[in-house]
């Protein structure tokens, strides 16, 4: 070999190794710009205290244990509202429920010739206006990739509500919240696609579980989308009724004391207890299998966890589940359906390596409408205007946080309902659909420091606090014509 070969040799060695480090630095830097990924995780009736971090005794979940473990868990959270459909238009638009569209459960009553089109069989809730601007179109302005996998409950495909139409790319599960309410269903939504579940005929028991499914799809989907920022959007249909789960989780149970009980509503499982807890436990593990990839795929460090629930437990024993045998609510007033404390205190729990301090706790009070806006400063986006919503970044990085006069809810069904959360009292009128009822649209007051179970009316004696509660509830309301109060003004 010539010299002059030689050095050619070793110079086009040393360019392919320089190369190669100006190429990983350029990757490096890139990786480094780009946002974070979110993953927003949201059970569906989930109580408070219905996890082992929140002092579930009897329903084990260590996966979510083990994320509060290594982030920040919430004390004082808010869901968006009540129920499912106005609590999850809370979250997607960032509006409390006096300015949100959706404030109640309910569908247009009737199906869109494209909607029918389709071969939908279940008619859809009331859906967003195109105008709503949502979550996932607010972070695609930075290039994420989008998913709602799960329960959708905010307008049919067809409709202004359309997920598709409503920034996500894909939409995978139960576009109607009435088609969720059996979790073995002969088939889910791919987008506008039915996508037939094998072996399922609608009863108690099937061969494809709809939550496996959930966790299967949110898994191709962040595989999918390694190489860029992703928000995926998880609402899984448990612990909603019926209480249905494959009979290996249902082992986990088997020795849980079940109670006689008169069955009312969905189909009658024979160990309901148990079947509960499984459900929840099911979920636990799925959550585990996609924390697993995100670790495996190296996207761990750069992605946002959260993990919540749209409104407290079921009440009445309804289709078997039993809130007092599994302290579901702590000691909190209220289940599912009601503004006391127990219908709308969710857990929250954040994780996002260095970032948020392991195993933290905050008290400070927040609800469903600062997501938004914490989304977007995540991903360094602007939010939209007129939201209710503010930051919780701050207190994720144990800085200064800035502080919401008030937090405020409002609900029309379940008799009709108002409250407000102004630091440590809550103030809350019930009866508003019903003038007739005795002190209908009364207004309570509770020191929630004192008495978290809002067992003690303190009205009478804290008439100041009366008078701020009442201007709070007066100025956050705007009237609405699809959930009209007219206790508060409101055409009927």
């Amino acid at each position: 070999m010539s010299l002059s070969t030689a050095c050619s040799r070793l110079l086009a060695c040393w360019f392919a190794v320089g190369l190669g480090v100006f190429m990983a630095t350029l990757a490096q830097a890139a990786d480094a710009k780009r946002p974070p990924n979110i993953v927003f995780i949201l059970a569906d009736d989930l109580g408070y205290s219905e996890l082992g971090s929140y002092g579930q005794e009897k329903i084990h979940t260590p996966n979510l244990d083990q994320l509060a473990k290594e982030g920040m868990r919430f004390t004082d959270f808010y869901c968006g509202n009540a129920v499912c459909a106005p609590s999850r238009c809370v979250f997607m638009t960032g509006k409390h429920g006096g300015h949100a569209y959706i404030r109640d459960n309910g569908d247009p009553g009737k199906m869109l010739p494209e909607t029918k089109a389709l071969g939908a069989e279940f008619p859809g809730q009331n859906p967003i206006p195109a105008e709503e601007v949502t979550i996932a179109e607010m972070l695609k302005q930075k290039g994420y990739a989008t998913a709602a996998i799960g329960k959708w409950g905010l307008g049919h495909f067809g409709t202004t509500g359309d997920p598709n139409k409503q920034g996500f790319d894909l939409f995978y599960g139960f576009n109607c919240q009435r088609h969720a309410h059996n979790h073995y269903p002969k088939y889910l939504w791919r987008n506008r696609e039915k996508e037939i579940q094998p072996g399922n005929d609608r009863t108690m028991k099937g061969e494809t579980y709809s939550q496996s499914q959930f966790r299967n799809v949110a898994i191709e989907f962040i595989e999918a989308n390694a190489d860029k920022p992703f928000f995926l959007y998880l609402p899984f249909a448990v612990p909603h009724l019926s209480i249905q789960v494959p009979d290996e989780d249902l082992a986990e149970y088997t020795g849980m004391k079940e109670d006689d009980y008169e069955h009312k509503g969905y189909l009658q499982h024979p160990k309901p207890h148990a079947g509960y807890a499984a459900m929840i436990s099911h979920m636990d593990r799925d959550i585990g299998m996609i924390l697993d990839t995100i670790k495996e795929k190296g996207l761990e460090d750069n992605t946002v966890v959260l993990f919540s629930s749209d409104n407290g437990p079921t009440y009445d024993r309804l289709g078997g589940s039993d809130s007092d045998f599994f302290a579901s609510s702590a000691n909190f007033k209220g289940l599912k359906g009601s503004l006391y404390e127990g219908g709308i205190r969710v857990p929250l729990i954040v994780r996002w390596p260095g970032k948020v301090k392991p195993d933290s706790v905050s008290h400070q009070p927040a609800a469903f409408y600062d997501l938004m806006p914490t989304f977007a400063e995540i991903a360094g986006v602007k939010t939209p205007e007129g939201i209710d919503g503010i930051s919780l970044v701050p207190e994720l990085l144990g800085e200064k946080q800035p502080q919401h006069d008030y937090l405020y809810w409002e609900f029309r069904a379940y008799g009709g309902q108002q409250a407000v959360r102004m630091g440590d009292w809550k103030a809350i009128r019930q009866n508003m659909m019903r003038p007739r009822q005795p002190n209908a649209g009364k207004l309570e007051l509770y020191n929630l420091k004192d008495d978290p179970s809002e067992s003690k009316d303190v009205a009478a004696e804290h008439p100041e606090i009366v008078a701020k509660a009442e201007a709070a509830m007066k100025e956050a309301h705007t009237p609405s014509k699809l959930f009209p109060i007219p206790m508060l003004g409101d055409p009927k």
